[in-house]
């Protein structure tokens, strides 16, 4: 007998947003919503539990036939932030001594008028 959109809801689904769960919320999250979670950077992502997604493929709200599979990373890769908005390193050197601390330093001495003549 076919199936029927009414069987089992709609044939096609919208990708919800996994970026910034928590992975046990995106798992849950992803069945609600009739699609398969894998991990684009863990071997089972059963194991993975309180780390956060920080990508995923394909977007959200982007439909897709119900069932399918959505590839969520927990990693960032090579040039996309390595480490997040943490306290950072000074970078030297530092700003040069100018502007006002130069005018400052500068012993204040009478202006220069000029007489014509």
């Amino acid at each position: 007998m076919p199936r029927t959109p009414g069987d089992a809801g709609p044939l096609e689904v919208r990708v919800p947003r996994f970026v910034g769960l928590m992975a046990m919320d995106a798992r849950k999250r992803a069945v609600e919503r009739g699609v398969r979670l894998v991990a684009g950077d863990r071997s089972e992502l059963d194991d993975v539990v309180l780390e956060y997604v920080v990508r995923q493929y394909p977007l959200p709200e982007v439909e897709v036939p119900r069932g399918a599979v959505v590839t969520v990373w927990f990693d960032l890769g090579p040039g996309e932030g390595e480490g997040g908005a943490g306290v950072r390193e000074p970078r030297l050197p530092g700003p040069s001594d100018g502007g006002l601390q130069r005018e400052l330093a500068e012993p204040p001495g009478q202006p220069e008028v000029g007489v014509g003549g």
